[in-house]
């Protein structure tokens, strides 16, 4: 079976439609570990796979996995731990899979808590490259060169045929973590939307700079676009991204390293960082943005404004399905448009964009030869057969093929109730997709199809313009790691109170107090460290 070109090969079809047979079989309750004895199966009989045949050979030996909890498990489906899902990959994988959940926006913290206290899981995974150098050199992982040659087949050529991502996986001269390549949808990280609606009845056209923006957003607060006769609208609402869309306008970002004429310099301690504080404060202080954002700390207020038709834009990423559906139920007049980033005295840098490789799955330092040799049989499999149901759902019960490739989803709230938090079990894919695929793997109704319309111009946009990233990684230093561990909630401080504080910190002022204690906490010694770094890793950083 050939792996790196093609994703829905004829043999792969096959062999999900054997493997589906079992999904509907699944409680969503977990009230029983037997998918077959479940009401949901429908008289269908648990299918023999080369997983299953497997299992007859003896019990199936358990691994333990992490897995983001994103809150998206409905109450019906059970919980991160126990659902349909977990119960199709116990049923299917070659090995018993234990998933240990950590919030999504603790997650760094709670595993390390789980670490220090030794029960961390198995295979442990994060998308922060840094923070699993920081496990490795603190010997929480292990590498694994040898053991995906001895163990693996499916992903020891997945990687042959992708070389590339072997830098990424590389730390201090060993692997120490898997990983599988992104498609051009997670690539794409930011969006900004905006009240196309708004802006015709404004008679507005949309910004393409930082200071048409703001009049924008000054519109959108005092002339009421949402016409109930009240100074109600907030003209920006903010998720976890928005912090990284302004600073991208200012060609920055808190934890990226920059090559300012040669020398590394850390993106908190720019000028061009100063702009965008200021950026940001100018928005808070004239009341342009939802003032309750350093509390809401969910986005579910910000998401409350933007789904009832009260804000005018979103600094969100480019894919807003829920968001955006919800909006339209509620507001079916409302319409909706992606916003290039608008130019800042810097030129016109791109929204943020992720590095080929998607989540990088370490491999904890207490796992035996043996459960290592377990874990690369998940790996290899979900590789190989895994990923597709998690991402997608049982083929004619939520999606159908078209055109023999194209997964189309048949009923949208069945998908986001039933299959959209499985995604996190998938720690490895083959997924790719174009944007011009996202109006066919949409369900056929209006509401879909119109969301779907403006998703795939919004993946474009997201694209369209370079993000300024002058080195692949940041320095995998314990030194780096360790300073900025300590600086970060320290400059976090400094910046709300710049943002909310009125007069009583200037943007200036509080970059100067960052930079004091970048420097007392040891950053000069750190960028020394990290130009070394450099200098020694150059061709591996392009």
């Amino acid at each position: 079976m050939r792996i790196s070109k093609v994703v829905w090969k004829p043999v792969l079809a096959i062999s999900l439609s054997l493997m589906m047979l079992v999904l509907a079989a699944c409680s969503s309750n977990g009230a029983s570990e037997n998918p077959a004895a479940s009401p949901e199966a429908g008289g269908s009989s648990t299918p023999t796979s080369s997983a299953s045949a497997s299992a007859s050979e003896g019990p199936k030996k358990e691994i333990s996995v992490s897995a983001f909890d994103r809150g998206q498990v409905a109450t019906e489906e059970g919980n991160y731990e126990d659902n349909r899902w977990t119960k199709w990959i116990n049923e299917n994988s070659p090995v018993k899979v234990k998933w240990i959940p950590v919030d999504r926006g603790q997650a760094q913290q709670k595993l390390s808590t789980l670490i220090a206290s030794g029960s961390a899981p198995d295979l442990i995974w994060e998308y922060d490259r840094n923070y699993i150098a920081q496990l490795a050199n603190q010997g929480a992982i292990q590498p694994i060169d040898e053991y995906i040659e001895k163990y693996s087949t499916t992903f020891k050529k997945y990687l042959e045929e992708n070389p590339d991502l072997k830098s990424a996986m590389t730390i201090n001269g060993k692997i120490y973590a898997v990983t599988s390549k992104r498609a051009i949808d997670s690539i794409a990280g930011q969006g900004i939307w905006i009240r196309q609606d708004w802006l015709d009845k404004l008679q507005l056209k949309a910004p393409t700079t930082i200071e048409e923006l703001i009049e924008v957003a000054k519109k959108f607060k005092e002339e009421d676009p949402d016409g109930n006769g009240q100074a109600d609208t907030v003209p920006i609402v903010f998720n976890g991204n928005a912090v990284g869309v302004m600073r991208a306008l200012f060609f920055t970002n808190e934890n990226q390293w920059y090559l300012e004429e040669g020398q590394m310099k850390y993106g908190r301690t720019l000028d061009r960082y100063t702009d965008s504080l200021a950026f940001q404060k100018s928005l808070f202080d004239q009341g342009l943005i939802d003032k309750e954002y350093i509390t809401d700390s969910n986005f579910e207020h910000a998401r409350q404004l933007w789904t009832t038709g009260k804000a005018g834009m979103y600094f969100a990423n480019w894919r807003m399905d829920n968001e955006n559906t919800d909006l339209k139920k509620n507001v079916p007049d409302a319409k909706l448009a992606p916003l290039e980033p608008v130019e800042s005295k810097y030129g016109k840098n791109g929204l943020y964009q992720e590095l080929p490789a998607n989540i990088l799955v370490a491999f904890n330092s207490e796992m035996k030869e043996d459960e290592i040799e377990s874990a690369f049989k998940f790996i290899d499999w979900m590789l190989e057969d895994g990923w597709l149901p998690l991402k997608h759902g049982e083929e004619n019960v939520h999606y159908k093929l078209v055109n023999g490739e194209i997964p189309q989803r048949l009923d949208s709230d069945k998908f986001r109730t039933e299959v959209a938090y499985a995604g996190e079990y998938a720690i490895m894919s083959q997924w790719n997709v174009k944007s011009d695929w996202m109006t066919v793997m949409a369900a056929q109704d209006p509401l879909s199809q119109e969301i779907a319309e403006s998703k795939a111009i919004a993946l474009d946009v997201a694209l369209k313009n370079e993000y300024r990233r002058d080195i692949a990684f940041s320095p995998d230093l314990p030194e780096v790691s360790q300073l900025i561990a300590t600086f970060a909630p320290i400059a976090t401080q400094i910046e709300v109170k710049v943002v909310t504080g009125g007069k009583a910190l200037t943007p200036e002022a509080g970059m100067e107090q960052i930079r004091k204690e970048w420097k007392r906490l040891g950053g000069e010694n750190v960028e020394k460290l990290a130009q070394e770094w450099y200098e020694k890793n150059k061709e591996f950083l392009k």
